[in-house]
């Protein structure tokens, strides 16, 4: 990879000016580690590769002085509209826009959610909801190394490749477009991908976007009256490929915080939280009605609360 120039800082606070754990942010959800994102918990860095107009590139987030983050790009200094561009970007995909101060207020208030209130509850997305979507069908029905090799030759054989990237591999390679998930042949979803029953799905999707008839990226303002968290719902699971489970799951990325994620992972690790050998659906639902709009957050810190643990403050680099 190509030296890192620096950009400029992104200060790591919400709407409100809630502070950011820039590691439970890093650790938020294991789709943050698929490509083209790369997180490296032991320097608490993210490294992913964006489009442009021309090309691609590949920036690297990392803690710096207290309350900020520096962001660096591989290769050679980039237009100022570009550097504008891929900060705004990253923001959106940092969910540093979502204002979780009521999440805050009513978590304060439960002991066994207040420690949220010192940075933790964003979510990592794609650079568009395209990507999450198309990722997410990708973790159904499938183990985890599926899915990594599922989205690592997407992301390898159509993605725009970024100054300096390895010639082979999907590291500095952007997430596809639309259009070149379209383009590609239903063999190379079969015999590179290996997407099985998902080629179709992906296909369908990718070719809607691409020829205009679905437009995903207006579901993806979570600060938007224009749609209801169960019309965005809705309108997931009316997409190849996506039943509650996904919807639910990418709805969380977006912002839309009120469905709990109820699968064969998310009920057994409550289940032995609770030091209880099952746990029925309504009495999870019940626990966290209180949180109204934030039932599935508040359901998904309590599950993730011990992926990081106990550790020094960040240094500050001031």
């Amino acid at each position: 990879m190509a030296p890192w120039v620096p950009i400029r800082e992104i200060e790591l606070a919400g709407p409100a000016g809630e502070p950011v754990d820039l590691r439970r942010l890093l650790t938020c959800h294991g789709v943050a580690s698929l490509p083209p994102m790369r997180i490296d918990t032991q320097a608490w860095t993210l490294e992913v590769t964006l489009p442009l107009d021309k090309g691609a590139r590949t920036v690297r987030v990392q803690a710096g002085r207290r309350g900020f983050s520096t962001v660096q790009v591989a290769g050679s200094r980039l237009r100022a509209s570009d550097g504008r561009d891929l900060l705004q970007r990253l923001r959106r995909m940092l969910s540093l826009e979502v204002d979780l101060s009521p999440f805050y207020r009513l978590a304060r208030k439960d002991p066994e959610l207040s420690w949220v209130c010192a940075g933790a509850g964003r979510m990592i997305r794609g650079a568009s909801v395209f990507e999450d979507v198309i990722k997410t069908v990708c973790t159904t029905n499938c183990s985890w190394s599926g899915t990594v090799r599922m989205v690592s030759a997407l992301v390898e054989h159509l993605g725009a490749r970024a100054e300096g990237a390895p010639p082979h591999g999907p590291q500095g390679r952007a997430f596809p477009t639309p259009q070149a998930m379209a383009a590609a042949p239903e063999g190379f979803y079969r015999s590179v991908a290996r997407a099985g029953y998902r080629t179709a799905s992906l296909k369908r999707i990718a070719a809607a976007v691409a020829e205009g008839s679905l437009d995903l990226e207006s579901l993806g303002d979570a600060r938007s009256a224009a749609f209801s968290d169960d019309e965005v719902a809705l309108r997931l699971r009316s997409l190849p490929g996506i039943g509650p489970y996904a919807a639910a799951h990418i709805g969380l990325l977006l912002g839309r915080t009120s469905t709990l994620i109820l699968d064969s992972w998310t009920r057994p690790t409550y289940a032995r939280l609770r030091g209880r050998g099952a746990v029925s659906d309504r009495a999870i639902q019940r626990r966290f009605a209180r949180y109204g709009r934030y039932a599935g957050l508040a359901f998904w810190m309590v599950l993730t609360r011990d992926w990081v643990g106990e550790m020094p403050a960040l240094v500050d680099h001031a």
